[in-house]
């Protein structure tokens, strides 16, 4: 094989349309995180030379490795984040593992688990610091699971003591809120539940949220106000949908950058204004202290908590 073969071979393959590169100068953040403040989701993408994409893959990301993913977050203030495996790489958890082995103190991960999953590749996650595991409804990612093959999921993930992250948006939440009322293990649901702004901050949706909050399983991620807003930067109206969800649920908040946002619209948000929004999400430093650091660390089995398993944090 010629170089140029060999280049070409072991290129990176072109990205899907809504796949921007990252921001790439983030201001730094105007504001000092707390000691241990986690980012609780991020993706590993590539690179595709060594960690390759599935082939039917929906969706091709720009690499952005895990060195660069961790740089970001550092650069940010973040000490701890949470990887979540895409379903870029379908069930080939090579890349996620790849990334929690590189600092098993400060790193976490939620994996893509179906009925085909073994119990030994479950052991060798669950080894490596996952904690979670998602469901994503979106067809853009592809083809949900059967409510059988969810169920074996959910059993499966509760029987760890890990969590179910489910990925909805629209009036998802509200189709699935009984199911999830209903599971008495832990569930978190991403990007505040992707909701229709358009509804107003008193919609079905928003309301299922708060009553899901209320019943002490369920957390929400606070992350993604980039995707959900519909007036751009600084996201004004998904701020103040945020802001509705710490002030009504301290204790079962979380927040994440969504770093690298793969699958959005236009160019990639600046992350250092994401972080500079925080104090107008949660106001008060113990506001953020659970949203950042306490929360995240019963959750995601962080040092210094012990789950209700009574396995302490790794």
């Amino acid at each position: 094989m010629t170089d140029a073969a060999q280049s070409s071979s072991t290129a990176a393959p072109l990205p899907s349309p809504g796949c921007p590169p990252p921001h790439p100068s983030p201001r730094r953040p105007n504001w000092v995180l707390p000691a241990n403040a986690c980012d609780t989701h991020s993706h590993v993408f590539g690179p595709a030379a060594i960690f390759p994409y599935a082939a039917d893959r929906t969706f091709t990301p720009v690499d952005v490795p895990r060195d660069e993913v961790l740089a970001r977050q550092r650069f940010l203030g973040f000490q701890r984040s949470v990887i979540i495996q895409s379903s870029c790489y379908g069930l080939d958890h090579t890349v996620l593992l790849d990334a929690l082995r590189s600092d098993p103190e400060h790193l976490r991960g939620a994996a893509i688990v179906t009925g085909a999953t073994t119990t030994a590749e479950l052991d060798e996650l669950d080894r490596a610091g996952v904690r979670g595991a998602r469901l994503h409804f979106m067809p853009h990612l592809g083809e949900a699971l059967t409510p059988i093959e969810q169920r074996a999921v959910i059993d499966a993930v509760h029987a760890r003591n890990w969590h179910v992250e489910i990925h909805v948006q629209g009036d998802g939440i509200v189709e699935h809120e009984s199911r999830l009322a209903a599971l008495e293990g832990r569930v978190v649901i991403d990007h505040l539940a992707r909701v229709d702004l358009r509804q107003g901050l008193d919609s079905p949706a928003v309301r299922s949220v708060r009553r899901l909050l209320d019943l002490g399983h369920v957390w929400l991620k606070l992350s993604a106000v980039d995707r959900v807003s519909l007036t751009g930067p600084p996201y004004p109206d998904a701020v103040e949908l945020a802001r509705l969800f710490a002030q009504h649920a301290p204790e079962r908040v979380l927040w994440g950058t969504d770093f690298p946002h793969p699958n959005i619209e236009g160019d990639a948000p600046d992350d250092g204004l994401l972080v500079d929004l925080v104090p107008q999400i949660a106001p008060t430093p113990a506001a953020r202290q659970l949203l950042l650091v306490d929360n995240p660390a019963e959750v995601f089995d962080f040092a210094c908590t012990v789950r209700e398993t009574g396995r302490s944090g790794h």
